[in-house]
C-alpha cells in the first residue's frame, strides 16, 4: 500500500509533536506575560498609594484651613472641630506621603521643600487659632489678611497638584502597558490557534488519504474475487483491522489536541471571576475605601493570569474545541448509515430536555412533554437526538427576555404509518417572510444578538429528510414558534419501500 501504516504513524507523531510544541509555547508565553503584568501592576499599586496620600494630605490641609477661616470669621467654636481633626491627622498624612514616595521611583518630588511649606502653613494656622482663642480676633484676622497664609497654601496646592498630575500620567501609562501586554498575548494566542488548526487540518488530510488508499485496496480485492476466495477473506480481515486503526488514530489525534485546550478554557473561566476585583482596585478614586479582601483578590487575580485576555482566549478555544468536536464527529460518523431501532420517544425527549432544563427553570420557565399514544417508533436514535437537541437549544437561545420560557412538545400518530411532533415555545418568534429562510444554510432571522452561524436548522432539516420526513414552522414575531416534524413510524419499512 503506497501510504503505509508506518508513514501514517510518522505523520501522526509529527502532527502531535507540532501541536504539543504550540501549546507549550502558549503556556510559556502566558507565564512570562503574567509576570510582566505583575510588575506593571505593582508599579500601579505604588503610584496609586502615592496619589492617594498626596490627595489626602491636600484634603486635610484644606479642611484645616476651612475650619480656621470659619472660626476667625464667625467666632463659632464648632469650626474648631474640623480644624482640630485635620491638624491632628496632618502628621500621619505627612508620614504616609513620605513612605509612599519612598516606595517608588517613577516620579520626583522635593520632600524638603514641601516640608518647609507645610511647617510654615501649619504654624500660620496654629498661630491664628491660638490668637483667636485668647480673644485676639483682630490680630489673627490681620495675619490672615497679609496673604502669607494664602501664598503658602497656593504653593502647597501647586506642588501637590503637580505631583498628582504626574502620577495620573504615569498611571495612564501603566494601564496602557497592561493593555499592550494583553494585546501581545491575544495575538500570540491567535497565532497558536491558527497553527493548531493547521495541524488538525493536516491530520484530517493524512487520515483521508489513508482512507482513500484503503478504499482503493478494497476495490482491488473485489476485482481479484474470482477464484481467490481465501485471499479475499484475508484481505477483508486486513481492511477491517485497518479501519479500526483509523478510528483509534482519529480519536487519539483529536483527544490529545483537545485536552489541553479544555484546560485553557477552564483557566479563562477562573480569570473572568477575578476581573471585577482588578478593575475595582485600579479605577478606585481612593483605595482606602476598598476592603482588605478586595485588595487581596485584586493582587491574586494578577498573579494568576492576564484578565485582559479572557474574552479572546475563551472565544478562540471554543472555536478550536468546536473544530475538534467536528473532527471527532467526522471520524465516528462520516457518511453514517442509518440504524433503525425501536425508541421510546417519551424517554428520548425527556433525556434531551434535561440538558437545557436548568436554563429554562432558572428563569421561571418549564418544559412540558406529551407523547400520548405515539410513545414508540422505529427510527435512527442518533439523528433524532440531534434534531431535538438543536430545536431545544434554539428555544433557549431565542427566548423572549421579557417572559419566562415555556417549551411544549407534543407527539401523536397521524394514521397508521406517520408521526407528527410539535415543538412550541413562547419566544421572540419568526417573521412570516423568514419561515423558509431559517432552514437555509448560513441564514438567520431577526435580531442577531445571539452567537451562532446559521447552520442549526439547516442541519435539522437535513436530518429529518434523511429519516424520510419533513419539518415546517409556524410563527409570528413576538408570538412564539411551533416547529412541526412529520416522520414515518417505521424507518426500516420506509427505506425498503423507497428502495434505499
Amino acid at each position: 500500500m503506497p501510504f503505509s501504516n508506518t508513514k501514517l504513524a510518522r505523520s501522526s507523531l509529527l502532527m502531535l509533536m507540532i501541536g504539543a510544541a504550540v501549546l507549550a509555547a502558549i503556556v510559556i508565553s502566558s507565564v512570562v506575560l503574567s509576570r510582566m503584568t505583575q510588575t506593571y501592576f505593582d508599579d500601579v499599586v505604588r503610584l496609586r498609594a502615592l496619589r492617594s496620600a498626596a490627595a489626602d494630605t491636600l484634603l486635610y490641609l484644606r479642611s484645616a484651613e476651612a475650619g480656621q477661616r470659619g472660626y476667625l470669621i464667625t467666632g463659632d467654636e464648632s469650626f474648631l472641630k474640623p480644624y482640630t481633626a485635620a491638624a491632628q491627622g496632618m502628621a500621619d498624612q505627612r508620614q504616609r506621603l513620605e513612605q509612599a514616595y519612598a516606595g517608588q521611583t517613577a516620579v520626583r518630588f522635593s520632600m524638603d521643600e514641601f516640608d518647609a511649606l507645610l511647617a510654615a502653613k501649619v504654624k500660620e494656622l496654629k498661630s491664628t487659632v491660638d490668637l483667636a482663642t485668647s480673644g485676639r480676633f483682630d490680630d489673627a484676622i490681620n495675619i490672615v489678611r497679609n496673604a502669607e497664609g494664602r501664598q503658602l497654601m497656593d504653593e502647597i496646592s501647586s506642588k501637590l497638584s503637580s505631583l498628582i498630575q504626574d502620577l495620573d500620567r504615569k498611571l495612564t501609562s501603566g494601564v496602557q502597558e497592561l493593555r499592550d501586554v494583553a494585546t501581545m498575548l491575544q495575538w500570540f494566542t491567535i497565532g497558536g490557534g491558527l497553527v493548531i488548526m493547521a495541524v488538525v487540518g493536516g491530520a484530517i488530510f493524512v487520515v483521508m488519504q489513508h482512507v482513500r488508499e484503503l478504499s482503493r485496496a478494497h476495490s482491488e480485492v473485489e476485482e481479484l474475487n474470482a477464484g481467490l476466495e481465501e485471499r479475499v477473506n484475508e484481505r477483508t480481515e486486513d481492511l477491517i483491522q485497518a479501519n479500526r486503526e483509523i478510528q483509534r488514530y482519529a480519536y487519539i489525534v483529536s483527544h490529545d489536541l483537545r485536552a489541553p485546550l479544555v484546560n485553557i478554557m477552564g483557566f479563562t473561566s477562573e480569570l473572568e471571576q477575578t476581573l471585577k476585583s482588578i478593575r475595582a482596585y485600579v479605577l478606585a478614586e481612593n483605595t482606602q475605601t476598598l476592603r482588605d479582601d478586595e485588595v487581596r483578590e485584586a493582587r491574586l487575580a494578577v498573579e494568576e493570569d492576564l484578565p485582559e485576555a479572557i474574552s479572546f482566549i475563551r472565544s478562540s478555544t471554543k472555536k478550536m474545541d468546536g473544530l475538534i468536536n467536528a473532527i471527532l464527529k467526522i471520524s465516528r460518523d462520516g457518511r453514517r448509515d442509518l440504524k433503525p431501532e425501536r425508541i421510546d420517544l417519551q424517554s428520548l425527549l425527556e433525556a434531551t430536555a434535561d440538558s437545557i432544563n436548568h436554563q429554562v427553570t432558572e428563569g421561571g420557565g418549564e418544559v412540558s412533554i406529551s407523547v400520548s399514544a405515539a410513545r414508540a417508533l422505529i427510527t435512527d436514535r442518533f439523528s433524532l437526538e440531534q434534531i431535538f437537541g438543536n430545536l431545544f437549544d434554539n428555544a433557549v437561545k431565542y427566548k423572549d427576555p421579557s417572559r419566562a420560557l415555556n417549551l411544549i412538545v407534543r407527539a401523536f400518530a397521524v394514521g397508521r404509518t406517520a408521526l407528527r411532533i410539535e415543538v412550541s415555545d413562547n419566544g421572540r418568534g419568526i417573521a412570516p417572510e423568514d419561515h423558509e429562510r431559517v432552514f437555509e444554510l448560513f441564514r438567520r432571522s431577526g435580531l442577531q444578538n445571539s452567537p451562532g452561524e446559521g447552520i442549526g436548522l439547516a442541519h435539522v432539516r437535513s436530518l429529518v429528510r434523511n429519516l424520510g420526513g419533513e419539518i415546517t414552522v409556524t410563527s409570528t414575531l413576538g408570538g412564539g414558534s411551533t416547529f412541526i416534524i412529520r416522520l414515518p413510524m417505521d424507518l426500516s419499512q420506509y427505506v425498503r419501500s423507497n428502495g434505499s
